[in-house]
């Protein structure tokens, strides 16, 4: 990342402020671009000096002796954070949120910068921080989130641990072998391993995935719920606290799956450098673990983590938080294997809840589903509040759902709380599985869905499968949690938060990913209707386009109208054996 100053620079310049203080001109601007030396807003200098300069403990006076600047340059900045009444930590205080805010204080400009990032320096408010970097799919197999997740693996020293729903890449496989060779120790939680292992005879179980992957010398277990995870953690502080900081994460919607790299539009975060991740991450796999239960096959029984590390044990790193469902749940039984859901707790949906609440100018969502009342509600809420904010929702075609059936739905929860007793019974109708899909269109929110077929069916479904939410352009919500109270409260989920500027890198890009996302397949709408409407044969499956809910319903027409079989019981009980329909 380019840096304003190297740190030659930045010593000449604490030796040679001594004998004059430093002022630019009264308009200087710092330079304007990356390329030309400006420095990066959100990088380790950058936020080094807006911490210096916001600290109460900073005053005209320390910047004055600290950087060297003269006291109109150190009065106009203090000035400027304390407001109006002249008094820091008060109301009226106006603290500076980015370098351009402070740029524009009069008599601050390159120099100054300078001797501020000095200062910050001196004091230990420069931190490198976490490095998060994003892939998105789908993407070719050599640059995909796969093919990282076997590097890391490959590289790694002495442990792997991994939690995951879906999986079956070879890269993976061969990575985790080879891992094994060197003495790598490695663990997998494995949600298919909960069904392999009922099955009957000991061949099926050895060629199940789950067998194959414990021939290989990895421990393979299972919860008894369902582990929607897709996490890594490489070289992590298993056993020793103070392997925090170099850890290697990776976690995000996207299982390690033929779909999920090439197919799927997903998103992967790969993270190094976060303590607190690290020990967050490594957390969250050690209970469960505790709490798993032994595939049983020949790799040697891998036992407990030895650290029994914390968030509370490594530094706090500002602007990242990690979110897991598994607050929701408490292990119990004999073997304290049995874990049971705590159905007042909402540690997820609040988390979404709150942003929305917090956004004043956006919010930016793209999910698999918005089957979860709190959200789809908290969102109608803020666009009734503000009419003029920029809710945009994408959706997977999963989620669309026609008039009558949606009337249906609503008839059906009306049934649901007329016939429950009592305030739980009102709360398990509320918390059904309802699709919101209709009800955001309905209330004004600008919503569209990816669409690929007449008839979903998993088979051909080419997922819109991200979850994550961007708020005002610089909050970020992502992983591997679906908008459904099912995710909440009946399986295992993650999420990581993200807010700051030295994040807006990351968060850019989850932006620009949203742009493309949203405009999938612009313009082949009209070509598809006249093909449905001239052609011999009516496309039952067809390319993805991103479309609102009256254009799909009008192309459903359509399709219907053309193919008469497409609502027969053959076409709905076997929609992977007609993709298409002969006029």
């Amino acid at each position: 990342m380019p840096r304003f100053a190297s740190l030659m620079a930045v010593l000449a310049l604490t030796a040679c402020v001594d004998d004059a203080d430093v002022e630019d001109g009264a308009n200087d601007s710092f330079p304007s671009g990356k390329a030309d030396g400006g420095l990066d807003e959100g990088s380790p200098d950058a936020l080094g000096v807006l911490a210096l300069v916001n600290d109460p403990a900073t005053t005209a006076d320390s910047l004055k002796a600290g950087a060297h600047v003269t006291a109109r340059v150190a009065t106009n900045i203090i000035n400027h954070r304390n407001g109006a009444d002249g008094k820091v930590g008060t109301s009226d205080d106006n603290a500076f949120d980015t370098l351009a805010e402070l740029d524009a204080i009069p008599y601050v400009g390159p120099k100054t910068l300078d001797a501020l990032i000095a200062m910050a320096n001196s004091e230990g408010l420069v931190h490198a921080g976490p490095k998060i970097s994003v892939i998105f799919s789908p993407q070719p197999a050599a640059t995909s989130h796969t093919a990282k997740i076997a590097a890391l693996i490959q590289g790694a020293q002495h442990s792997v641990d991994i939690a995951i729903y879906s999986y079956s890449d070879a890269g993976i496989a061969q990575a985790l072998a080879d891992a094994v060779k060197r003495g790598v120790t490695v663990r997998f939680l494995f949600d298919t391993a909960s069904t392999d292992h009922n099955l009957k005879t000991q061949p099926q179980r050895d060629t199940s995935k789950s067998g194959k992957i414990e021939a290989t010398g990895v421990d393979v277990r299972y919860v008894n719920q369902v582990l929607h995870h897709k996490f890594i953690i490489v070289d992590g502080p298993r056993d020793d606290v103070k392997l925090a900081p170099t850890a290697h994460l990776a976690m995000g919607s996207a299982n390690w799956s033929f779909t999920g790299a090439p197919s799927f539009d997903e998103n992967t975060m790969f993270i190094e450098g976060s303590a607190e991740l690290s020990a967050a991450y490594q957390h969250e796999f050690d209970i469960l673990w505790r709490g798993s239960r032994d595939f049983v096959g020949p790799a040697p029984i891998q036992g407990p983590s030895l650290a029994n590390v914390t968030t509370a044990m490594v530094p706090d790193d500002a602007g990242i938080e990690a979110k897991f469902t598994s607050a929701n749940f408490n292990p119990g039984g004999s073997d304290g294997a049995t874990w049971k859901v705590d159905k007042t707790k909402l540690t997820m949906s609040d988390t979404w809840v709150a942003a929305i609440n917090r956004a004043q100018k956006s919010i930016h969502i793209a999910s698999t589903h918005l089957r979860l009342r709190p959200v789809a509600e908290a969102l109608i809420a803020k666009k009734k509040a503000n009419p003029s904010i920029d809710i945009k929702i994408y959706l997977d075609q999963q989620e669309w759902m026609s008039a009558s059936a949606d009337a249906q739905q609503v008839k059906d929860l009306a049934a649901c709380q007329a016939a429950a007793t009592d305030a739980s019974a009102q709360q398990d109708c509320l918390y059904n599985d309802f699709l919101f899909g209709k009800t955001v269109v309905d209330a004004g929110l600008d919503v569209k869905f990816k669409v690929y077929a007449y008839r979903w069916d998993a088979t051909y479904a080419i997922q819109q499968h991200s979850k994550y939410m961007v708020v005002d352009g610089n909050e970020l919500i992502s992983g591997s949690y679906n908008l459904s109270m099912n995710s909440e409260h009946g399986t295992f989920e993650n999420a990581l938060h993200v807010t700051g500027a030295q994040y807006a890198p990351l968060i850019s890009a989850f932006e620009t990913n949203f742009a493309t996302i949203w405009t999938t397949g612009a313009g082949n709408l009209d070509g598809l209707e006249n093909t449905i409407k001239t052609s011999a044969t009516i496309p039952m499956v067809f390319d993805s386009i991103a479309v609102r809910w009256n254009e799909f319903d009008t192309l459903r027409n359509l399709i219907r109208s053309n193919c008469k079989l497409a609502d027969s019981d053959d076409f709905r009980n076997n929609a992977p054996a007609h993709k298409t329909c002969a006029r």
